[in-house]
């Protein structure tokens, strides 16, 4: 019996390595269709053509689904998991309050444009907010120099710099959105109609699921991951955010914000680059 404890190990190795694989796959594969609509986006733009939209939910779903597989294939299946419950939980429940109170975001209301709601809360924002925290967490990372399987190190200054990260994203998206009507700010706000108060709770929100999810990490087994070309794929998240930051710097319903747009996503974007060529020069020579 002994001496098939090395033949059971190695099966379930590569029953991972499997099912890495699969996850990885499936996340490029969806990375794809993330690429396809925003160029999708930017051609409608530019030309005027007529290209069919998989619409605001689509694209969540699309892009939290990507979330989810990107992070099973290089954080491992149960740190994902961890990762997205604290995420889905925490801004849900946060979600709801503010919506009831006003106290952690500001006055405001969701409309019937973005699908049926938890409570007040849309079903699909949870799924936002986990899409949105986990490519700004990517972004956070490679600004550090930490690689993403890094989960438990560093956990208060990438929780800060990831909240940063990920607020500047509602810096440019939330006056858009708003004023598409998929949700309502009861009283206005001196930022484009957005109260100051929002990105206050955006902050909040943001650093305690990144630091929940660091200090959860300490406590979970790291997976052994095995992926191809690494760095190619590590840097996936991070393109995602760079395609965000062309979207509202091409496809902008606010045009002022793209100034914004240029020096809060686009110099993280830029810097998030940087980092990554950095890499992987590093690791060639």
């Amino acid at each position: 019996m002994k001496s098939q404890a090395p033949n059971s190990s190695k099966a379930l190795s590569s029953g991972r390595s499997t099912g890495t694989s699969i996850a990885a796959s499936l996340a490029i594969l969806l990375f794809a269709v993330i690429t396809f609509r925003h160029v999708a986006e930017w051609l409608r733009f530019l030309t005027g053509w007529q290209i069919p939209s998989i619409g605001n939910v689509g694209y969540t779903l699309t892009f939290s689904g990507f979330a989810v597989l990107h992070g099973c294939a290089s954080l491992g299946k149960r740190r994902t998991l961890v990762f997205f419950a604290l995420s889905a939980v925490v801004s849900w429940i946060l979600e709801e309050i503010g919506v009831s109170t006003g106290w952690i975001y500001g006055h405001y209301h969701y409309s019937n444009l973005l699908g049926p709601k938890l409570g007040l809360v849309p079903a699909i924002i949870p799924l936002a907010w986990f899409m949105m925290i986990y490519s700004s967490w990517a972004v956070a990372s490679t600004l550090l120099g930490s690689s993403t399987r890094d989960a438990s190190e560093g956990v208060l200054s990438r929780s800060l710099v990831a909240s940063m990260v990920m607020t500047s994203w509602d810096t440019v998206m939330d006056p858009g959105m708003s004023r598409a009507g998929n949700w309502v700010w009861e009283a206005g706000g001196a930022y484009f109609g957005v109260p100051f108060h929002n990105y206050a709770g955006w902050l909040a929100t943001t650093f305690v699921v990144y630091s929940l999810f660091g200090i959860a990490s300490r406590y979970i087994r790291p997976e052994r991951v095995s992926i191809g070309d690494a760095s190619f794929f590590h840097a996936l998240p991070v393109m995602c955010y760079a395609m965000v930051a062309m979207d509202h710097l091409f496809v902008q319903s606010v045009p002022e914000l793209r100034v914004v747009d240029v020096f809060t996503m686009g110099f993280a974007t830029v810097l998030a680059c940087i980092g990554i060529g950095r890499e992987r020069s590093t690791k060639l020579n």
